[in-house]
């Protein structure tokens, strides 16, 4: 198949993934492949994570699921195109739907606001204990705006616009791959005495894999959102080169101040981990406080930029189909 055709293939699939996404989301009964992939890298975990070269074996779980989501689904994908392709859109398009989640994203985070806005105070902290990993018992309503606005920021890109970025390339296979490699992380890329080493080339894998998409996400929330923010563009892209390299993540930072000098938020701080505390650089500047209704501004920026980074997406696509057709 063409090249040009290829990509047109890609767009048109992105754009029914997304439509998919809008209109149904993640039903909890259907099947998903993130619970496969989390299945497969249980097993490597289990089969491989003991004994001598714990790093050399780390390999395994990415090299695993490149083998079903670049081969195995790019075998099964060609064969739907080669049926016929609108057939191949389609099959596309719906895995592709698969690798992104901003309406459940959107949906968790509404589940806060919630019971915060109606101060109670427990079920948010409930509410947002399903989303994060630190420790949620005693935080105060500012402190659990904080957690949601900063899970929303750093999943725009994890949960949407990056696979989305892989899609326009590798169509449904390299949005599956990176979308296995990011569980991965999120399963074995921890810096503790099981995962130190184990987890090593997952957690650099995603690192690797989320060093263009977090960035250009965070430009894409800016721009889809600096005409409602209280502050200048110039003030913004300010906090973002001054605090995303702070953060622990050379990606997470990127997104998260992104938000904070939108909003005019301080984010960041001392977080606990089953008891542990952990304490985080500060992103963005205290102008305003923390409130419930910045957890719906925050889905606001998401909405706007994820708009953005889909038109950016289908215009970079859309010039090259035009400059290479044939």
């Amino acid at each position: 198949m063409d090249i040009s055709l290829i990509i047109f293939a890609h767009l048109a699939a992105i754009v029914l993934a997304l439509f998919i996404d809008f209109i149904v989301g993640d039903p909890e009964n259907w099947p998903h492949p993130v619970r496969f992939f989390g299945a497969q890298i249980s097993w490597c975990d289990r089969l491989f994570n003991r004994g001598k070269h714990r790093k050399l074996k780390g390999i395994t779980p990415p090299l695993f699921l490149f083998f079903w989501t670049v081969i195995a689904s790019g075998i099964f994908i060609y064969f739907c195109y080669h049926l016929s392709y609108i057939f191949g859109i389609v099959i596309e398009g719906l895995l592709i739907s698969t690798t992104i989640a901003r309406t459940s994203l959107a949906k968790a985070a509404l589940e806060v606001h919630e019971p915060l806005n109606a101060e109670n105070i427990d079920g948010a902290r409930a509410s947002v204990g399903m989303i994060v990993g630190r420790d949620t018992d005693a935080l105060s309503k500012g402190e659990v705006t904080r957690a949601t606005v900063e899970t929303v920021a750093e999943n725009v890109s994890d949960g949407i616009t990056a696979p989305l970025f892989f899609a326009l390339f590798g169509g449904a296979p390299l949005a599956l791959f990176y979308r296995a490699v990011n569980t991965c992380d999120s399963m074995v890329g921890y810096k503790n005495k099981q995962y130190m080493e184990f987890g090593y080339c997952s957690a650099r894998l995603d690192d690797l894999l989320n060093l263009i998409p977090s960035r250009t996400t965070a430009f894409a929330l800016v721009l889809g959102y600096i005409h409602k923010s209280k502050y200048t563009l110039k003030e913004v892209l300010s906090i973002v080169k001054r605090d995303a390299r702070k953060h622990p993540s050379p990606n997470s930072g990127f997104l998260e101040s992104a938000v904070a000098g939108l909003l005019g938020v301080r984010l960041g701080g001392v977080n606990t981990y089953k008891g542990v505390v952990s304490h985080r650089a500060h992103m963005g500047n205290p102008d305003q406080e923390l409130k419930a209704s910045m957890i719906k501004e925050t889905i606001q920026i998401m909405n706007r930029g994820v708009l953005y980074y889909s038109f950016f997406i289908l215009i970079g696509g859309g010039l090259f189909v035009a400059l290479t057709w044939s």
